[in-house]
């Protein structure tokens, strides 16, 4: 066994066992963080205005702390980008991590250095869990991809600007950062194109065991490979692969065409990191819950998901939640965030351990007549579909279609990118609408109603999204399209990549 793998296994079972012994305790110790993080941001801008000194209970913080967006942390944000000091955290952030915000343009999340291990220590605890419970760490003696946005970053009155991905790369541990591609040239790449072409050069020689990235711009990568190949499969190309590492959107319509297009077994982890925190990760392959992380940093409320943009919602702690009900997730973190939305759903599937799923976001939904449809619902419909006939889709995005006038009945409409269309598309069709009418009862009585006919599904031509994409110049890293949305921005922008029926055979 060599060296590295050797020391892996013994790091792994320390720091496995450790983060195990923190979920027993998990209520206890959100206690703590919650009680730290006000001691150390009492004397800040915030704290002073929100009178961090004088709460000494959860209730206390609600009284005195409102649930805030990224719209509403903007003029602290604001004030730390023009050089202030002690305004959201002691001192100044090391990083801002720049996002793009479908409402709010860019958005700049700060990254302190008391924040920077939630970010880098949680991917390495993902990474360790896995060969804690395999007992296998043999990818740490060969190559590893990270498909990335670009390490180079920007200057903000001394503070580092860039994306999260480029952040952490200048994170990546000494001992993994021989064994890492692409070379530091290739990553700084902006074009994704032409970045992927220069990938699949570097690497297509090389003993690949670990990819990591977002799954529509992994399957990407493996295209440019089976391409280059001759038609290889992926396991072809590199025998010895044995970890896909994925996060950033739900896994499920994507899995079936990344095992094909690996054409053999591997493992798969699940992460969920974003730039406000790294929540948490997969730590067992004998489920795709993913482990909450009750100890790094952030201390976690839970809004049922109806409430979120009441008046006065229910703010939740981790001793109060409870199992298999949609919640909206507020954050509150040694980055300086604080009763933060950070804009996503969740549900716990475990409390021993806290265990959750990504159900959604907030904001991405479809209630144009009251439905109120959620990711989670639609995404698992479309998984099933999938399985039951065979197809093959790449990628997919939900919008109501609202008709006027008399008899004009409106339903959803679904575009979806196939790679392998349906025999039969109105069998599809009629498949997935009694699917998503199991999933969701108001929408069953708007159909059954009539108010709703069953929804449409509109076949896109091969690469819409990727040109769609490209067209608002949001092309590979980070971004992805969401899979619903209560209007048609962008469902009418793809509906001029329409496929033709008599295509489609």
């Amino acid at each position: 066994m060599a060296l590295k793998s050797a020391l892996a296994k013994i790091l792994a079972a320390v720091v496995s066992q450790k983060q195990l012994a923190y979920q027993e305790k998990g209520v206890q110790q959100q206690i703590k963080i919650f009680q730290k993080l006000l001691e150390q941001a009492k004397d800040t801008q915030f704290g002073k205005e929100h009178d961090f000194a004088h709460i000494k209970t959860h209730q206390d913080f609600v009284k005195r702390v409102p649930i805030r967006d990224y719209e509403q942390f903007r003029p602290y944000i604001e004030q730390i980008l023009r050089g202030k000091k002690h305004v959201l955290w002691k001192g100044q952030p090391l990083y801002f991590a720049k996002t793009s915000g479908t409402t709010s343009g860019a958005k700049y999340i700060p990254i302190t250095k008391d924040s920077i291990p939630n970010h880098i220590g949680s991917a390495r605890n993902a990474l360790l869990a896995h060969i804690y419970e395999r007992q296998n760490a043999d990818f740490v003696n060969g190559k590893m991809i990270f498909l990335s946005g670009s390490p180079q970053l920007a200057d903000k009155n001394g503070i580092k600007m860039g994306r999260l991905s480029g952040i952490s790369n200048h994170h990546i541990p000494a001992y993994l950062r021989r064994n890492q591609l692409p070379s530091y040239p290739t990553n700084c790449i902006e074009n994704w194109e032409n970045k992927l072409d220069q990938i699949v050069r570097e690497t297509y020689q090389q003993d690949m065991r670990l990819i990591s990235g977002i799954p529509p711009w992994i399957q990407m990568y493996f295209e440019r490979l089976h391409e280059k190949s001759g038609g290889k499969r992926i396991k072809e190309i590199f025998p010895n692969l044995k970890v896909v590492v994925h996060g950033g959107v739900n896994f499920q319509p994507y899995k079936q065409q990344m095992q094909k297009s690996i054409g053999g077994s591997v493992d798969y982890i699940g992460l969920y990191p974003a730039s406000e925190g790294f929540i948490a990760y997969q730590n067992s392959q004998e489920s795709e819950a993913l482990l909450l992380n009750v100890y790094s940093g952030i201390f976690f409320e839970f809004v049922p998901a109806e409430e979120i943009f009441s008046q006065h919602p229910t703010r939740l702690t981790l001793e109060e939640i409870e199992l298999d009900k949609n919640y909206a997730l507020l954050i509150s973190s040694n980055a300086g965030l604080w009763a933060y939305n950070i804009g996503d759903t969740i549900k716990f599937v475990s409390k021993k351990p806290y265990k959750i799923l990504v159900t959604g976001r907030t904001k991405h939904f479809i209630s144009a007549f009251g439905e109120h449809v959620i990711a989670e619902e639609v995404e698992e419909s479309l998984a099933y579909v999938i399985q039951q006939m065979q197809v093959q889709v790449r990628e997919f995005t939900v919008a109501p279609k609202i008709q006027h006038g008399a008899m004009k009945i409106s339903q959803h409409e679904w575009l979806i990118e196939f790679d392998k269309m349906p025999q039969d598309l109105a069998h599809f069709s009629t498949l997935l609408d009694k699917k998503l009418q199991e999933k969701n009862g108001y929408y069953r009585d708007l159909i059954e109603g009539n108010i709703l006919q069953p929804l449409q599904v509109t076949p896109l031509s091969k690469d819409a999204f990727k040109k769609y994409m490209k067209s608002i110049g949001k092309l590979g890293g980070q971004n992805k399209v969401p899979h619903l949305s209560n209007d048609r921005k962008i469902a009418n922008q793809l509906l001029a990549f329409k496929k033709l029926i008599t295509d489609s055979r």
